[in-house]
């Protein structure tokens, strides 16, 4: 029977291990390129460990001098594991080491104290019961109490398991947003209660055991009704780990959802612009096609008077100039980027007057492998922001000359897409002071759109230099 006392906790290091290796193979990427041998491996020496530890300190001892050192240790050990056996440190990495140890603290004690009040109560039945048994009937009788120890031991370790897999299952399934990385704030509000449930299943273990008269006691043994208030105040400190995980992929997913729809609706304003401006070139066209039938007529009837020649070539001067109005200003090999320019053009002559646009050395190669949609887009949110900031100049300064200067460089795999704007020379610049601050009214929004758009656009740099922004755009 002695085998099989060993055998069994054995068993429940080995499945521990495996949920150890389970619980980081879903986050962190193997060292090795043999997947279940490294699996297998990390499973193993956790199991080695937790033996050793067991070894040194059986599970029957309460006492609670070696409580620090244990966890500890174990805490050292899955760091050395995470380490050894999977590649790069992240933030991550300290919150998942941190919540296994909390998880599987606060599901052993929890099934401790149950199954010690049980182990108690069943013990206690057996004793009453053995007196009365005949010695002819010792030896089945042992049999039949060492089973019913071993299957409880077994039911023991199986709720312990049970829990710590289905806990770290829930963490893995919650946590969606895996390749997500977290700064240090949210690495402390998903590491707090971890940390908490690990204080708590250490001052258990520190005063779980009261000695009295030289005779160690259990503290749920003197109060019973704690048999019930431990496990609970266990549960609900692990509640929190859980939820905690959840509620983070919730903010998470609702900031990305914010923030693309402050996107689309921009996108929407953009796209309502554009309407109007291609209404009123629509509405250009037909009133100038009107006044060609027109023209048309009227230089049919000078040119039938030849006496009238320097009054034809004045009238046909002027319907050139009106012409002029349809002339497409712009030439940078991409039609979405004409016409955008063109657009941005009368648009930023109508609220800046006087200002000056130079686009003369933006061009882009029909074998620039960028769809068309991104070029409009970034082009766009550019040459707005250079309008707005001339706007600001000119209402500074009247006298002020404006200017937007368009400039690209292609570089291998990269454009690199420059503009300047001349603007009223102030700058706000962040605490942090790697770039400067937005000063538009919606500061939130600006915070919420600009981490989307480096996690949707990674092909996308923003570098803002001296007044300069350059965006560099990876081709695809």
């Amino acid at each position: 029977m002695y085998n099989v006392f060993e055998v069994i906790p054995l068993l429940f290091y080995l499945f521990k291990g495996y949920c150890l290796q389970y619980f980081l193979g879903n986050f962190l990427e193997e060292r090795s390129k043999s997947k279940l041998a490294s699996e297998l491996a990390s499973a193993v020496l956790y199991a080695a460990f937790l033996s050793v530890i067991g070894f040194i300190e059986p599970a029957g001892d309460l006492n609670s001098r070696p409580a620090i050192w244990k966890l500890s240790l174990s805490f050292c050990m899955i760091c050395v594991i995470a380490f050894c056996f999977y590649k790069g440190f992240r933030l991550i990495t300290v919150f998942l080491l941190a919540a296994f140890q909390a998880v599987a603290d606060i599901s052993q004690y929890t099934i401790a104290v149950l199954y010690g009040k049980l182990s108690g109560g069943l013990y206690d039945l057996l004793k009453s019961s053995f007196i009365n048994i005949s010695m002819e009937s010792y030896q089945t009788s042992m049999l039949i109490i060492n089973s019913i120890f071993i299957g409880e031991l077994v039911l023991g370790y199986a709720a312990m398991g049970l829990l710590l897999y289905f806990s770290l299952r829930r963490i893995v399934k919650d946590f969606r947003e895996k390749a997500h990385g977290i700064n240090v704030t949210e690495l402390l509000f998903l590491i707090a209660p971890s940390a908490v449930g690990l204080m708590i299943c250490m001052l258990l273990r520190i005063i779980i055991v009261n000695v009295e008269n030289g005779v160690q006691n259990l503290i749920y043994q003197k109060y019973p009704a704690l048999t019930a208030v431990i496990p609970a105040i266990l549960l609900l400190s692990l509640f929190p780990i859980l939820c905690g995980v959840k509620l983070f992929q919730d903010m998470i997913h609702l900031n990305a959802e914010k923030s693309s729809r402050i996107i689309l609706e921009k996108q929407i304003e953009g796209l309502q612009t554009h309407i109007e401006e291609m209404e009123r070139i629509y509405s250009d066209l037909r009133s100038m096609k009107h006044d060609l039938k027109n023209t048309v007529s009227v230089i049919k009837r000078l040119s039938d008077n030849s006496a009238n020649t320097s009054e034809l070539q004045k009238y046909i001067s002027e319907a050139d100039q009106c012409l002029e109005k349809l002339d497409i200003r712009f030439n940078t090999g991409n039609t979405v980027a004409d016409t955008l320019l063109n657009m941005k053009y009368y648009e930023a002559v109508r609220n800046v007057p006087n200002i000056n646009i130079y686009a003369d050395d933006l061009i882009f190669s029909q074998e620039l492998k960028i769809q068309s949609y991104d070029i409009g887009i970034i082009l766009g949110n550019a040459l707005d922001n250079a309008v707005e900031a001339c706007k600001k100049l000119k209402a500074n300064d009247p006298s002020a000359d404006t200017f937007i200067r368009l400039r690209s460089v292609q570089k291998g795999n990269f454009l690199i897409l420059t503009v300047e704007n001349s603007f009223y020379g102030k700058l706000a610049v962040s605490e942090r002071g790697e770039f400067p601050e937005t000063d538009k009214a919606d500061k939130k929004s600006m915070a919420l759109v600009f981490p989307i758009l480096k996690i949707q656009r990674k092909n996308i740099k923003e570098q803002w230099i001296s007044g300069q922004m350059t965006e560099c755009l990876r081709c695809l």
